[in-house]
C-alpha cells in the first residue's frame, strides 16, 4: 500500500478590505442611520459589529478613506449584480471574414451578403477577401468589381473604411456599421449613405 499523502491544510480566504484588514489608521465611516464620522479604524470596526455588521473598505483612495458599516454577504452580493450588468451592456466590437473567389455564384454571394448585414446589425465589422489561385490573379478587376457589388449591397448597414487593398493573391475591404443617430425621429428613418466608390486598384 502507499503511504497517504499528506495535504496543506487549507487556507482560509481573507476578505480584503474589510474589517481588520483595513490597513489605514482612520476611516470616514458612514453607517446605516446616515451618521458620517470620521474616526480611529478600530474604533469604526468595533461600532460596525456592535451593530451586527462589517465595515468594508468602499473608497480606499479617498482622504481619509471610506468605509461603510454593511453586511458583507449582501456587500459581495450588489458587486456581483453591478458586475454583471456591466458585462450585459459590454459590446466587444469583432471582424467577421466572409472570402469570395473572382467567379463566385450568386447562390453563394447572397448567403454571404445576408451574413454581412447580421453582422452589422450586430454592431461588426465585416471583412470581404476576395482569393485569388493560379492563374486568377491576373484577373483582379473580377474581385474588385465583386466588392464594389457587396459594398453597394450593404450600403444601407455599413460603410467601406479606408482603401480596399491587393495583399498577395487577396483583394479585402472593411465595412464598418452604420452609426446609430439617436436624435433621429423613429418614424423617419434616416436614408442610407450613397453607394460607396472603390477606386480602381
Amino acid at each position: 500500500m502507499f503511504p497517504p499523502k499528506s495535504f496543506p491544510p487549507r487556507r482560509t480566504r481573507i476578505r480584503e478590505n474589510v474589517n481588520e484588514a483595513i490597513r489605514a489608521k482612520e476611516v470616514r465611516a458612514v453607517f446605516p442611520d446616515g451618521v458620517v464620522e470620521i474616526m480611529p479604524t478600530q474604533a469604526a470596526i468595533r461600532k460596525a459589529q456592535d451593530l451586527g455588521l462589517d465595515l468594508i473598505l468602499v473608497s480606499p483612495t479617498a482622504d481619509p478613506p471610506v468605509a461603510k458599516a454593511m453586511d458583507y454577504g449582501q456587500w459581495q452580493y450588489e458587486q456581483k449584480k453591478k458586475s454583471h450588468e456591466a458585462k450585459k451592456k459590454q459590446h466587444v466590437i469583432q471582424v467577421k471574414e466572409l472570402k469570395f473567389r473572382p467567379n463566385t455564384d450568386d447562390h453563394d454571394y447572397d448567403f454571404k451578403k445576408n451574413h454581412a448585414i447580421r453582422f452589422l446589425k450586430e454592431g461588426n465589422r465585416v471583412k470581404a477577401v476576395v482569393q485569388f489561385r493560379g492563374r486568377e490573379i491576373a484577373h483582379v478587376d473580377l474581385g474588385q468589381k465583386l466588392l464594389q457589388r457587396f459594398a453597394e449591397d450593404l450600403a444601407a448597414y455599413g460603410a467601406v473604411e479606408g482603401q480596399p487593398r491587393l495583399e498577395g493573391r487577396a483583394f479585402h475591404v472593411i465595412i464598418s456599421p452604420l452609426k446609430k443617430d439617436s436624435s433621429a425621429k423613429k418614424e423617419k428613418p434616416a436614408a442610407p449613405p450613397a453607394n460607396p466608390v472603390i477606386p480602381p486598384a
